[in-house]
């Protein structure tokens, strides 16, 4: 599921890419109107985060662009909370508004709710019984919810979606490192393969899903 974002303070756009990386979503970035515009063409969006405030344009003449073209929800991410803003917004076809600073999980719930909202189709991921549901941000195993903290979701999304193929220790860790830093070292992915194996595998000393590839690093697959 691939996001616009469209924001020009850096460190936001930083801080939610991370997060929404974590939450399963791709993302795509510009600063202003005229390379938000350009990547809605070449790029298959599924949802717009929408800063009003822009180097070139501004978010509101972003929006009508975005709504005369297509269906793509918007969701406006801005500092300003005034009556004024929100009913402008929402006017002209947004399909929702979060004050900034706004709180990472109630964030993604809202993405989540416009993309349900908006028939948005749910991206499942499978490997044997287990079903990784990218849109709602859970992991079921023949039916019932797994408990998976950040971390191990995200690992777990890695090895999804690379099926079948052979991914290095080096390969895993620069994956995570965009949500973890220096927190993500070597001894620690050892530790969280280890906890995912336990919840995911009918035998974590025998596994089958996620299989160690000697000398090398990890595969994911069944046998």
């Amino acid at each position: 599921m691939k996001l616009l974002l469209v924001e020009d303070d850096p460190v936001i756009v930083e801080n939610l890419t991370a997060l929404l990386k974590e939450e399963g979503f791709q993302i795509v970035q510009a600063s202003g109107q005229k390379l938000a515009l350009e990547l809605l063409e070449k790029e298959k969006i599924e949802l717009a985060l929408l800063d009003i405030s822009l180097k070139d344009g501004n978010g509101y003449s972003l929006c009508t662009a975005i709504k005369a073209s297509g269906d793509i929800p918007v969701i406006f991410l801005t500092a300003s909370d005034d009556e004024y803003s929100v009913v402008a917004g929402l006017d002209i076809g947004a399909d929702d508004y979060i004050a900034k600073p706004f709180r990472p999980k109630e964030l993604v719930s809202r993405i989540r709710s416009v993309l349900r909202r908006c028939g948005k189709k749910e991206k499942i991921l499978s490997l044997g019984l287990i079903r990784l549901d990218t849109i709602r941000g859970t992991v079921e195993k023949n039916g019932s919810e797994l408990i998976l903290s950040a971390l191990e979701y995200r690992l777990l999304l890695i090895f999804l979606n690379h099926k079948g193929v052979v991914l290095t220790r080096n390969k895993l860790l620069e994956e995570l490192w965009d949500i973890a830093g220096d927190f993500v070292n070597d001894n620690t992915l050892t530790v969280y393969i280890k906890r995912l194996r336990e919840k995911i595998e009918d035998d974590p000393q025998n596994p089958v899903l996620i299989k160690t590839v000697r000398g090398i690093g990890y595969k994911a697959g069944e046998e």
